[in-house]
């Protein structure tokens, strides 16, 4: 792997990780691993207090370890869009600039960000920029008749699947408002946006996750909730996926497929790369591999 530093005023390509809560000193074990990796090939690492951004804490404080200037770019625990937008500007006052900025990574983390893009490869979706129940009644008619798939913005509850994520018919109000109710319960305060539903699809085995980079699909593997299990994905047209991504120009992201009932894949779900899990399976070293080189590439394009 090449050595991570190239002149210039934005000279060092840095990885950040959350801190270990009890030894604040040391990474975070789960990502301990990706950090080892980034030394290794030369590139920076510091920590930060992922805890304290994520309970709305003084962002400065979090990141009072980093050291300018550099690019940086996340992998650690998911943050709230508005946390990270923080996160961003107190890396900003101390010389760092992230790789992928507060609008991309809103874009990535939320479904309404990156759904128009990828609508004909992925289940039908309405949503509501609240939690009420008038929105939610005029998105399941709009969405109209049949089983749906329920989220908010972020996130479903899908270990919840019969109370909390499935809707068996939205054309019951009344169960469909009662599901909807759990989500919303059982997210609490991680509750972001509104309601998302998603009209259900017969998916059939694993799914699979694939890494985007810089534009370009670099990594394929397992989903992190079967890691062991990578079906054969032989027949998947990457080239068709990465034309639709190629529309929202995002630098970092991860998109899950799943296989159809009727042989064909469709798109689960998109997600920022920095706050998608990695799974045990896929070694540190080719994601940090493909990861950090391609941020300082494009950083010399930038700047030439």
């Amino acid at each position: 792997m090449s050595r991570l530093r190239h002149a210039g005023t934005m000279d060092a390509v840095l990885l950040l990780v959350p801190s270990d809560p009890l030894r604040p000193r040391r990474p975070d074990p789960h990502f301990a691993p990706e950090a080892e990796a980034a030394r290794s090939a030369g590139a920076a690492v510091a920590l930060v207090d992922h805890d304290l951004l994520a309970a709305g804490g003084d962002p400065a404080r979090a990141v009072a370890g980093v050291r300018g200037p550099g690019r940086a770019v996340y992998r650690g625990w998911m943050l709230a869009s508005d946390r990270y937008a923080a996160l961003a500007g107190a890396l900003a006052d101390r010389g760092v600039e992230v790789w992928t900025t507060p609008r991309d990574y809103r874009r990535a983390h939320e479904l309404p960000g990156w759904y128009p893009a990828l609508a004909g490869l992925t289940p039908a979706s309405v949503w509501t920029s609240d939690a009420g129940r008038e929105a939610f009644d005029e998105a399941r008619h709009a969405l109209g008749p049949g089983p749906a798939v329920l989220r908010d913005h972020v996130k479903s509850a899908k270990h919840h699947w019969h109370e909390a994520a499935f809707v068996p018919e939205l054309a019951d109000g009344e169960r469909a408002w009662r599901v909807a109710t759990r989500l919303r319960e059982l997210r609490d305060t991680d509750f972001t946006g509104g309601f998302v539903l998603r009209r259900f699809e017969p998916f059939i085995g694993p799914e699979l996750r694939t890494w985007w980079v810089g534009g370009r699909c670099a990594l394929v593997g397992a989903h992190p909730d079967t890691p062991t299990a990578v079906p054969a994905g032989e027949d998947l047209d990457l080239a068709g996926l990465g034309r639709a991504l190629s529309v929202l120009d995002l630098p970092f992201v991860t998109v899950d497929l799943a296989r159809h009932r009727d042989g064909g894949w469709r798109v689960v779900e998109l997600g920022d790369g920095q706050v998608s899990d990695r799974p045990a399976t896929v070694a540190p070293e080719e994601l940090v591999g493909t990861l950090l080189p391609t941020m300082g590439r494009a950083a010399l394009r930038e700047r030439s």
